[in-house]
C-alpha cells in the first residue's frame, strides 16, 4: 500500500491494518521529511483519542491529514505504533 499526496509518495508498506475502511500504515513506513505537527485531537468511542500529523509537500500544507491514536484502548490495539491518512491523501 502507498499514501500518496502532491505526487509524493507519504507512507508505503506491505503491513497495513484495514480499521473501518482505513489502511493503518507502520509508523515506520512514514517518510519523516513529509510530516510535520499538529496539535489536533479527536475522540473515538472504541479507540480513544486520536492524534494527527500534518504534511507539507513543495512548500504545501496539508493540515491533519494524518492520525494515529498513541495510547489505543484494548479494542483497538491493532492500530497502536499505526497511522492512517485522510483528505486528499491516496491510499492505493
Amino acid at each position: 500500500m502507498k499514501a500518496i499526496w502532491n505526487g509524493v509518495v507519504i507512507a508505503e508498506s506491505d503491513d497495513t491494518v484495514l480499521v473501518e475502511g482505513n489502511h493503518y500504515f507502520p509508523a515506520s513506513a512514514l517518510n519523516p521529511q513529509y510530516v510535520t505537527f499538529s496539535n489536533h485531537r479527536s475522540s473515538c468511542a472504541w479507540k480513544g483519542q486520536a492524534h494527527y500529523h500534518s504534511l507539507i509537500v513543495n512548500g504545501e500544507l496539508l493540515a491533519d491529514a494524518a492520525w494515529y491514536y498513541p495510547d489505543p484502548l484494548p479494542e483497538a490495539e491493532a492500530v497502536r505504533g499505526r497511522v492512517a491518512f485522510w483528505k486528499d491523501v491516496k491510499v492505493t
